[in-house]
């Protein structure tokens, strides 16, 4: 039994997902429209939906990032011409790829990733993993939908992200008497671990400060899907108008939600090898995109030397088990 049993097929609650369809409507900046004409110009009838995430999204700002979207494609074989690409797709979803676009004299840069529409919704709701579970649970924006049931199916399954991440996130705190903040912060912290990312704390925290409104809301509205996991206090248990939420899981429960973290964490840095080798056939420059991505969120410099280009995958991995050993990467 997994940390996400609790939200294997039941009906999610209707005003969670009215709370998360209220958060991905929001508009954003016209700039991001450039890239949602680019990406159904390139995948046609196959495109299902649009979603923008990450942190052009926070800033609502393109300028010298890297902005970054989710492609939901109907089927694999209507996505691309090459069949190389529907089996990497297959075998590990999604798929990543390098997109630039000009416009006013300006280079715009973004990264886009491919996943099949039936591969999103098991995601989201049955991974054990937390790779897209903890993304979508995540305030996003959907900028492109085919059609309202398609509109639907992502609300819904945006949903069932929220659950499947704070599940077995509040599981791992215990018997304990916590805020919104704490829950999401602790969360964060879990699912950076598990994928081998560089952020710390701290960028757990600034991130949740940053939605803090949206995370009280959403941890509310999924309240019902947590019963036996957590129980909101009487509004008397308020301290400065901040709700407090009591953690019903026992010792048992929290030593064996550690546990499966540990394996996510394991589980994780497998998967994140596997992603570097299929993203030297997909993704233009990656090399140079991770040692970019690293150095500003550590300060850690990653040389780029001849051979790392030549052999990504070979050198890659030594430069990441060298990361990994200085603690940069944990």
């Amino acid at each position: 039994m997994t940390d996400n049993e609790l939200i294997l097929d039941e009906k999610i609650p209707d005003s969670l997902v009215s709370t998360v369809s209220s958060i991905a409507a929001r508009p954003v900046s016209a700039d991001f429209s450039i890239f949602v004409e680019e990406l159904k110009s390139r995948f046609g009838s196959s495109l299902d939906a649009i979603l923008l995430y990450g942190s052009c999204l926070r800033t609502q700002e393109i300028g010298d990032g890297v902005v970054d979207f989710y492609v939901v494609v109907d089927d694999y074989s209507n996505a691309y011409q090459e069949h190389y690409l529907c089996y990497f797709n297959e075998w590990l979803p999604p798929n990543v790829f390098y997109l630039e676009v000009s416009a006013q004299e300006r280079v715009l840069r973004s990264k886009y990733a491919v996943i099949s529409m039936a591969e999103f919704e098991k995601g989201n709701q049955y991974w054990f993993h937390s790779y897209l579970w903890a993304r979508f649970a995540q305030p996003v924006r959907l900028l492109y939908a085919r059609d309202e049931v398609l509109r639907q199916r992502i609300y819904n399954s945006l949903a069932h992200a929220v659950v499947a991440f704070l599940t077995p996130a509040i599981k791992a705190l215990g018997p304990c008497v916590v805020t919104a903040e704490e829950i999401w912060v602790k969360g964060l912290m879990f699912t950076y671990a598990a994928e081998l990312r560089p952020e710390r704390e701290t960028r757990a925290r600034q991130l949740a400060e940053l939605n803090l409104d949206d995370y009280k809301y959403l941890t509310d509205h999924a309240l019902p899907e947590l019963a036996g996991v957590l129980r909101k206090l009487p509004q008397e248990n308020q301290i400065q108008g901040e709700y407090y939420y009591q953690c019903l899981a026992d010792e048992s429960e929290r030593k064996k939600s550690l546990r499966c973290w540990w394996l996510r964490r394991w589980q994780g840095r497998v998967l994140s090898v596997l992603r570097l080798v299929k993203a030297t056939f997909t993704f233009r420059d990656c090399i140079d995109y991770a040692a970019w991505k690293i150095e500003r969120h550590t300060g850690v410099s990653i040389e780029i030397t001849p051979r790392l280009r030549r052999h990504p995958v070979l050198f890659g991995c030594k430069v990441f088990w060298r990361l990994f050993r200085r603690g940069v990467l944990r």
